[in-house]
Formats: C-alpha cells, structure tokens, sequence
C-alpha cells in the first residue's frame, strides 16, 4: 500500500517523543487529494482512527489514510531526505501524481 522509509520512520517516531506521545501507539494520518494544477497535494499529521480509515503499519509506524486518498497513496513512498545541507524534509514519491518523474535509463 505505502512505503515508510527507515529516515521517515525515525522522524516520525521523534515527532511522537517529542509531543510526548508513546511513538508505538500513535498512528500517523496520510492524506492526498489531486490540486487544482492536477498534482497531488499531501497532508500529514497525527490522529485517531476513524470509521471507514484503512490502517497499515509500514516501517513500524501505523499509518491512517482516509477511504478518499486510498487511491491516489497506493504504492507511494514516504521518505525523509536532506532537500539542501542542513534542510530535512519529508517527502511523497508517488507513481500516481503526473508530476512524480521516475528515472528513466541512464539516470
């Protein structure tokens, strides 16, 4: 369904600690929903499960996503990658957005 990389997953994990929160029994809500420009726009944050929402564990965190982004968060990547020294940030590498540009040969 979705792929939390180990980065991503530590973050979150710290996130959690850092709000106080047991890291092992919050679970990390993902949302998507297609923009006005056709991409994909993401949201994330932690929440309660509600009726309806699909709950996987993927690196170790337990991930919510609502039955209206179910679609649009299959098979994507969540990742925590250095963007520019010292700038982290998290990121969606998603085959379904038409702005997610895969490597092609020789990249």
């Amino acid at each position: 369904m979705i792929i939390i990389t180990p980065p991503a997953a530590e973050q979150i994990r710290e996130s959690a600690r850092q709000q106080q929160a047991d890291p092992e029994a919050v679970c990390l809500r993902l949302a998507a929903r297609l923009g006005e420009n056709g991409a994909i726009e993401y949201g994330m944050g932690f929440d309660d499960k509600a009726d309806g929402d699909l709950e996987v564990a993927a690196g170790g965190v337990r991930v919510l996503i609502s039955p209206a982004s179910v679609e649009l968060l299959a098979g994507a990547t969540l990742d925590y990658v250095e963007i520019n020294p010292g700038e982290l940030r998290f990121i969606f590498i998603n085959p379904n957005d038409p702005s997610h540009k895969a490597p092609g040969p020789g990249r």
